[in-house]
């Protein structure tokens, strides 16, 4: 079953490659004497992709009429649903895939889901979809342990220094990940189901998982 599901996800790509450090705290008696220029609104791309066993879908930037970055809301998000994903998964048989997402705002909306059951039909694990997504289960997802931060690992090895060059090395290091690896990463993905606490377990036989008092059904 897990080699059949698609996980989604967005992230920002800083242009000066800048790493939220929200928890990183310097604890001193005196004021240090030093500080670090930075500016007040970087440049940055959001992008997102969707990882199977089979490949990645994507990656997608968010952009404006005129190239320039946007904010993911509701509309945006169907509306890269509609003229991107949809199409992408024409090469795939949609049939016998599950698609996964977490509970930000604009994968949740009436309109949002509606459109993903057109597509997936009761192979839809969401909030308010028929299949619910734990809450807070970010660490779960392959795109939160596993991508996002593997791009961002290596897109900034050249210091790019225009977004052009930015969204190139982040196609380039997604384009450049093999499906021995993706083969890896839905094994420990299994194994994260297994050892989390409290315990989640996988049963395979009737492909029921377990999270907390959360029963998802992939039947």
């Amino acid at each position: 079953m897990e080699k059949k599901e698609l996980k989604n996800d967005e992230a920002h790509f800083w242009l000066n490659g800048y790493v939220n450090k929200q928890n990183c705290r310097i604890w001193s008696e005196a004021i240090p004497q030093m500080y670090v220029e930075t500016p007040l609104h970087p440049e940055r791309l959001t992008v997102w992709c969707a990882l199977w066993a089979g490949g990645i879908i994507g990656p997608y930037f968010f952009k404006n009429d005129e190239g320039h970055n946007v904010t993911v809301n509701g509309d945006r998000y169907r509306a890269m649903i509609t003229i991107f994903f949809i199409p992408e998964l024409n090469n795939h048989d949609v049939q016998e895939l599950w698609f996964q997402q977490d509970g930000a705002t604009c994968h949740t909306a009436r309109s949002t889901i509606d459109l993903l059951k057109d597509t997936f039909d009761d192979h839809l694990i969401s909030r308010f979809g028929p299949v619910n997504w734990p809450p807070r289960s970010c660490d779960l997802t392959p795109l939160d342990y596993f991508l996002l931060g593997y791009v961002k690992s290596l897109f900034y090895a050249d210091k790019p220094q225009t977004l052009d060059h930015l969204e190139d090395n982040i196609c380039r290091v997604i384009a450049d990940i093999r499906p021995q690896m993706l083969e890896k990463v839905i094994e420990n993905w299994t194994s994260r189901l297994t050892t989390s606490e409290p315990p989640m377990a996988v049963i395979c036989q009737k492909s029921y998982l377990y999270c907390n008092d959360t029963r998802l059904s992939f039947e």
